[in-house]
């Protein structure tokens, strides 16, 4: 089983990706670039949790 990442990461990262969702792919250095020009976030673990879970969000097959 994987981590539990919390909510409120999930939700800032899924809004992110709707709103943006040109600016993130599949590569997480490049999500993790664009996590931090389009958000205030100022903690490099928060920055590093967003961006690892828009990466995981980009990859899922589309149903």
């Amino acid at each position: 089983m994987g981590r539990i990442r919390p909510t409120y990461i999930k939700r800032v990262a899924i809004e992110l990706v709707n709103k943006y969702p040109q600016a993130f792919n599949r590569d997480f250095e490049d999500n993790k670039v664009e996590v931090s020009a389009l958000t205030d976030v100022t903690s490099v673990a928060m920055r590093n949790r967003i961006a690892g879970y828009v990466t995981r969000y980009m990859s899922r097959p589309e149903i």
